[in-house]
């Protein structure tokens, strides 16, 4: 199973996507979140929204940080939570100058393949475009076009595709 879970902005996409892929993956199977947010650093604030995501999962998961998820992803094979899409699309494009004109599409690449290549259950997280706060700004744009061109990349090679909306799945796409 490869869940994308899409969502604006503090919808509920991340508990449920945790709760499904938990109903997915027997206890006591360990569950593996990769965060690729970045560091707090000093930010009270963003500290405490990850200090609650972590308390409120069981203990079998494990917490890896980091944006090479394509690396991590064929490295292990293990029920896998990647949240989110759009802070690996920041943290890309940072590292590459896209804001700018920089191509993201080695990247995007490598990241489609190794999603489509899990073999172990598999959800991964990201904000859908139009629902998220996108400045009016040439970088804004640029990522708002990125990030639906990565969704929609993830979108084909997932087997099933859900809307969370105030806390509600909503089925977009349902394995065949």
């Amino acid at each position: 199973m490869r869940v994308l879970v899409l969502g604006g902005i503090r919808s509920g996409k991340s508990q449920w996507a945790e709760a499904a892929l938990a109903d997915a993956a027997p206890a006591p199977q360990p569950l593996r979140y990769l965060a690729t947010g970045p560091d707090p650093g000093g930010d009270d604030e963003w500290a405490a929204r990850i200090a609650s995501h972590r308390q409120r999962r069981e203990s079998r998961w494990f917490t890896v940080e980091t944006t090479d998820v394509a690396t991590q992803l064929g490295a292990e094979s293990v029920p896998t939570l990647v949240d989110d899409a759009g802070a690996w699309l920041t943290a890309t494009m940072d590292r590459i100058g896209a804001w700018t004109g920089a191509k993201v599409g080695t990247d995007v690449e490598d990241l489609v393949d190794a999603v489509a290549g899990y073999q172990a259950p598999l959800a991964v997280v990201s904000p859908e475009v139009g629902l998220t706060v996108v400045p009016a700004t040439a970088a804004g744009r640029r990522f708002a076009d990125e990030l639906g061109a990565l969704n929609q990349r993830l979108a084909a090679v997932c087997d099933r595709v859900v809307l969370v909306v105030a806390g509600q799945p909503v089925t977009v796409k349902e394995a065949v």
